[in-house]
């Protein structure tokens, strides 16, 4: 199964300790049927190709979308990614490029989980708050699997986060 894993973090290199983690983890595994882009690198002026983009999803069978959390929501560049890529005629309405393909999330969240529960200082579970990726899995025919989450990095200590890199390859290569 040929993944793609497309990461939105606009510091990957510079300011993001729990991403480049994960990723550092799973380029030690060397698997050859994993492609991984730091699509901030790619397009730093928010200039999508949508061609190559569409290229890169059909060969894959899996598409993983990985990003901190930013105010509830994705990156800026994650939600431009959306409007030039998945368009109509070729991923719904008339087209079907993405159908049967495992869409799933990779999220890191500076806050702990606890704040993400209905009685949690947000007020809105982590589920509620993904839903929209859920909806966009859904028309366009993909199947949404369970999001792989990485909480707490604002404080997240060594140990724990070599264990959540553990678990990230594990869910990847799973």
């Amino acid at each position: 199964m040929s993944t793609l894993i497309l990461v939105f973090h606009p510091h990957l290199k510079d300011g993001s300790r729990a991403n480049a983690r994960l990723l550092a983890e799973l380029a030690a595994q060397g698997e050859d049927d994993i492609i991984v882009r730091d699509e901030y690198a790619e397009y730093p002026n928010f200039s999508v190709n949508a061609d190559t983009e569409h290229e890169l999803l059909e060969a894959a069978d899996r598409v993983i979308l990985q990003f901190p959390f930013y105010w509830y929501s994705s990156p800026a560049l994650l939600k431009e990614w959306e409007d030039e890529v998945i368009t109509a005629g070729w991923a719904y309405g008339g087209g079907h490029a993405l159908k049967g393909k495992e869409l799933k999330l990779v999220v890191t969240t500076g806050s702990d989980a606890a704040k993400y529960r209905k009685d949690g200082e947000y007020s809105h579970t982590m589920e509620e708050l993904l839903s929209p990726f859920e909806v966009v899995a859904y028309k366009v025919g993909m199947n949404y699997a369970e999001p792989f989450l990485v909480q707490g990095t604002a404080t997240i200590g060594d140990a724990e986060l070599n264990q959540a890199a553990a678990d990230y390859v594990s869910a990847i290569l799973d």
